[in-house]
């Protein structure tokens, strides 16, 4: 029996402005419930957009750093690319005068072997000994030369290993923040597993400012190493212009003592000795050459092989699976491309085994006019002048 039959039983009215006191105070509850729904909605609404709002200029800000750091990283490697090909040049140089050395000192060797009225200490001497010293001055300061473009080059490498270290990160953050811009709430229970499964790294918390900073210092560290390239590279090929100028200067005073005993059939013998030797040097590299193109045949096959079994093996995903996403597509290029780079090497190799024919009877022809000028020489002429034919520097 119920508290207000009790009462009715009893004789009892109910309270009637208790019953109306609760009546209304559960109605202003549930319209004080109403409002904090829509304040909290809009709260979170607003926040929203804050979120939002901040995580475009996020985006924005790293964008820009981005480009920053994409400059510079463009800017580095081409000025690696040139020290590369400078170092390639000194390197040359300094191989071109090995040369000239080991003729010089076969001169002098040679000039030795005169009978005793005749080893005199003449002009021809002096300026072979000034050759010599100028060659080896030459030759070490080239050595230091390559080592510094070898240290430039490493600080050069590391400038662009950080730059792209920052790139990478740079990428990183601007895709988890371009999915935060993006993400709702009906999408992150996508995300859950993710989440789970970070939830355990530390954070390595710096300020905006901090932030910001790691990148200037990585761009400026490139900025420094890039005038230093600058600086190295003027200064060098400057002293590649001064070394060869003095080179060619000293063997050009050392041919003029020579030129009294050299006659013309000997010139023409010794050009055809200089062509014969590149010719038979062309040979060789020509053979490696066409061996190298095979290798590079049978490699990009493998490739092709590979790239092949990839698509093929694609082809057996589920039917949902089976969209025609970035992997198909680089694949699918893939394919095309290493087709193409095949055939272009096979008609690499025919026309590699013509230049050869071409320079085998070049080097017969070369070889037979070699015989019929040797007969025709003093030997007191022929020996030194024979070697000192190929010391032309040019600006190396």
């Amino acid at each position: 029996m119920s508290v207000l039959e009790r009462s009715l039983q009893q004789g009892d009215a109910p309270n009637l402005v208790n019953i109306e006191v609760m009546r209304n105070r559960s109605e202003l509850f549930r319209a004080e419930c109403t409002r904090l729904i829509q304040q909290t909605d809009k709260a979170c609404r607003r926040m929203q957009d804050d979120d939002n709002k901040r995580l475009d200029q996020r985006v924005r800000d790293i964008q820009f750093l981005k480009k920053e750091l994409e400059l510079k990283l463009e800017e580095i490697i081409v000025e690696i690319d040139d020290l590369i090909a400078l170092q390639s040049r000194v390197a040359k140089a300094l191989q071109a005068c090995k040369e000239p050395q080991r003729v010089t000192v076969l001169c002098l060797e040679e000039r030795m072997k005169r009978v005793p009225s005749e080893r005199l200490h003449d002009e021809v001497d002096r300026e072979l000994l000034k050759e010599r010293d100028a060659i080896e001055g030459v030759a070490s300061v080239l050595q230091r030369v390559v080592e510094q473009i070898t240290e430039q080059i490493r600080l050069n490498r590391s400038a662009k290993y950080h730059l792209e270290q920052d790139l990478k990160e740079k990428f990183e953050a601007q895709c988890i923040d371009n999915s935060c811009a993006l993400m709702t709430t009906h999408s992150i229970n996508t995300l859950q597993m993710s989440k789970n499964t970070k939830a355990g790294l530390p954070s390595l918390a710096v300020t905006p400012k901090q932030w910001e900073n790691i990148s200037d210092i990585n761009i400026a560290k490139a900025e420094q190493q890039k005038s230093n390239s600058l600086s190295l590279r003027a200064l060098v090929e400057s002293l590649l212009e001064q070394t060869a100028a003095d080179m060619q200067k000293q063997v050009q005073a050392t041919t003029t003592a020579f030129q009294l005993n050299i006659q013309e059939i000997k010139s023409a013998k010794s050009q055809m000795e200089d062509q014969l030797a590149k010719i038979l040097s062309e040979c060789a590299s020509q053979q490696k050459i066409r061996e190298d193109l095979q290798v590079a045949i049978t490699e990009n096959e493998h490739v092709l092989t590979l790239a092949q079994t990839r698509l093929a093996l694609r082809r057996q995903r589920p039917a949902k699976e089976q969209c025609y996403d970035p992997v198909q597509s680089q694949l699918l290029a893939e394919v095309q491309q290493l087709t193409a780079h095949i055939n272009k090497l096979q008609e690499a190799v025919a026309q590699s085994e013509e230049e050869q024919r071409a320079l085998t009877r070049c080097q017969l022809e070369l070889q037979e006019n070699i015989e019929i000028k040797a007969n025709s020489l003093y030997i007191d002429e022929v020996i030194c002048a024979q070697h000192r034919e190929p010391i032309i520097i040019h600006t190396f």
